[in-house]
């Protein structure tokens, strides 16, 4: 079965952005998926002092591909891979009014295209998959002192709503 292809594309995009293509993941990309799991932890590294200092993995990627409730998107640009992220589907607390929500990770994009609309376009097709599955709330969590991720998914149309708070003892 080929993957799921996603190609939205609102029309005040550049032509570099026409040429992005959403696609699913594949057991593949395997490969890139874990050099861009390491380029998160990467990222996350200085905003997380409980982190271990030797090398760690945060995702079961296997799962991420075969799993029915989870949808990992890849960005291609000229058959290259420059960007994930995927959203999973969860139970909600019973006290909230949405039964299940998309709960969005995995968001990365190769450094040389931040700042460009990829995970834009990546977060458009997980909410077009989500809206597919009957989901209508989406979330993900973000590092407090990570301005530049904040200021991103603020500009897509996420607000804050909760600060998860902790304390070494």
């Amino acid at each position: 079965m080929p993957p799921k292809r996603f190609d939205w594309v609102p029309s005040a995009y550049t032509d570099y952005l026409q040429n992005i293509t959403i696609r699913e993941a594949t057991l593949a990309d395997m490969d890139i998926l874990l050099q861009f799991e390491q380029g998160v932890i990467a990222a996350e590294r200085p905003f997380d002092p409980t982190l271990k200092d030797e090398h760690i993995n945060y995702y079961d990627l296997n799962e991420f591909i075969t799993a029915p409730n989870i949808y990992l998107a890849l960005a291609e640009l000229n058959g290259q891979v420059i960007g994930s992220g995927y959203a999973r589907i969860e139970t909600s607390k019973i006290y909230l009014k949405h039964r299940q929500y998309a709960y969005l990770g995995f968001m990365y994009v190769l450094p040389q295209y931040r700042g460009k609309g990829v995970n834009k376009l990546i977060i458009q097709a997980l909410k077009n998959w989500a809206l597919k599955q009957g989901i209508t709330e989406l979330r993900l969590q973000v590092y407090n002192q990570n301005a530049p991720a904040i200021k991103a998914y603020e500009k897509v149309g996420f607000s804050r709503h909760m600060i998860e708070m902790r304390m070494g003892l």
